[in-house]
């Protein structure tokens, strides 16, 4: 069984079992977390797909950790103008265990 989940601003497709880095969230570590925005339930060739959410689905999650991705380096120069600018941005993350996948009733219409 799988789901397609919304969580800060991306989509994830999610199942029992998985581990995911998705973005920072306020939370706990050995917290928690029900995710209600759910997007679409699979279980194998059934697939409920939600307009725009699945009714009374659920995903719960376990937060595992707290960390930072790689740094992104940004570098920004105009040629002739002694213009060099050196950037660097590391984005925070959280990640999560997916436990159980609860998808129940019909999309919203």
């Amino acid at each position: 069984m799988y789901a397609v989940i919304k969580t800060g601003g991306k989509q994830y497709r999610v199942a029992a079992g998985e581990k995911i880095k998705v973005e920072q969230i306020a939370a706990d570590v050995g917290q928690e977390i029900t995710f209600d925005q759910v997007l679409a339930v699979g279980n194998g060739g059934d697939l409920q797909i939600g307009a725009p959410l699945v009714s009374g689905a659920s995903v719960v999650a376990k937060v595992v950790s707290h960390g930072k991705h790689d740094k992104v380096r940004i570098f920004k120069m105009r040629r002739r103008k002694h213009y060099q600018k050196r950037q660097g941005h590391r984005q925070g993350y959280t990640e999560l265990e997916i436990g159980t996948i609860n998808g129940a009733g019909k999309s919203k219409e």
